[in-house]
């Protein structure tokens, strides 16, 4: 078979346009839509949301609650060890 017949063949069996130089170009595909553009009136777009990458947001490693309660919990500490000094003090 020659390598016109085989495109004449694979142009038949799967209904695509294939010119004779098939390896230099992609298969050409008829749109099954006409465009369309108004002459009078709107011309409207569809807008499609994309992707937008953001810059990473840090997140802390600990929560405000949290640094709250190790802050309290430290100030009640000093607080325990200046009473545990006063009351030595005043044992001497």
């Amino acid at each position: 078979m020659s390598d016109k017949n085989v495109l004449n063949a694979i142009n038949k069996s799967t209904d695509l346009p294939f010119s004779e130089h098939s390896e230099d170009k992609m298969p050409e595909v008829k749109s099954v839509f006409r465009e369309v553009l108004p002459k009078q009136g709107q011309l409207s777009m569809e807008d499609v949301p994309t992707m937008i990458l953001c810059k990473p947001k840090l997140l802390p490693l600990k929560s405000v609650t949290l640094e709250k309660l190790e802050k309290m919990q430290m100030e009640a500490q000093e607080a325990v060890k200046q009473q545990e000094l006063a009351g030595r003090e005043q044992l001497q």
